[in-house]
């Protein structure tokens, strides 16, 4: 049973002071933990959304280290295949940014509903990223069970761009994303529109 004291906690760690990508960099320590992404006015405009004042983007976790897992992946260009929330970033601003959908692997494409970008576009979304979102970190106590810990947290902020633990359908993005893998699954896009 998770403690309601170490939710409290999180709560409270995750509504505390947000950090832009490169001060992350710097303070995000290497250690388990919950992270959330906060967009300021123009990026839940930009991506349709609703803004529900103090409340984050998206709620994660790390098992090994925040640092890593939030800068190094999440914020990182080349890696949409790999996050989760870059990938529903990307469905939400396929359009704004004028994105690409690709294989995340493009030596050995799968037919995953994990796509990635084309790099051009990857580097566009990193960059809408660091203009727009914002970061907070939690570090998990010892002993605490960080999966049941994240799902209580995800469940009371219910961030809209989290697809798991919010008990909605959240079929908006669902539908995007699954455009986007769609797209991806038929790369490279035939130069001859008549072969379509």
């Amino acid at each position: 049973m998770t403690s309601v004291l170490v939710v409290a906690d999180a709560l409270v760690g995750l509504a505390g002071e947000r950090q832009n990508r490169e001060q992350a960099a710097v303070s995000a320590p290497h250690v388990a933990g919950l992270y959330a992404f906060y967009g300021d006015e123009r990026a839940w405009r930009e991506l349709g959304l609703e803004p529900i004042l103090g409340q984050p983007l998206y709620v994660g976790k790390a098992e090994r280290s925040l640092n890593g897992r939030d800068v190094g992946t999440h914020f990182c260009t080349g890696k949409t295949g790999s996050s989760t929330v870059r990938r529903s970033l990307a469905a939400l601003l396929v359009d704004r940014l004028g994105l690409v959908a690709v294989p995340r692997n493009l030596a050995r494409p799968d037919g995953s509903a994990n796509f990635g970008l084309a790099p051009d576009g990857d580097a566009l979304l990193s960059e809408w990223m660091d203009e727009r979102l914002s970061l907070v970190v939690w570090v998990k106590p010892e002993g605490a069970p960080l999966g049941d810990v994240e799902t209580k947290v995800v469940r009371k902020l219910d961030p809209p761009l989290n697809l798991d633990k919010v008990g909605q359908p959240r079929a908006r993005l669902r539908l995007a994303r699954k455009r986007m893998a769609d797209a991806s699954r038929e790369w490279p896009p035939s130069s001859n529109p008549t072969t379509r």
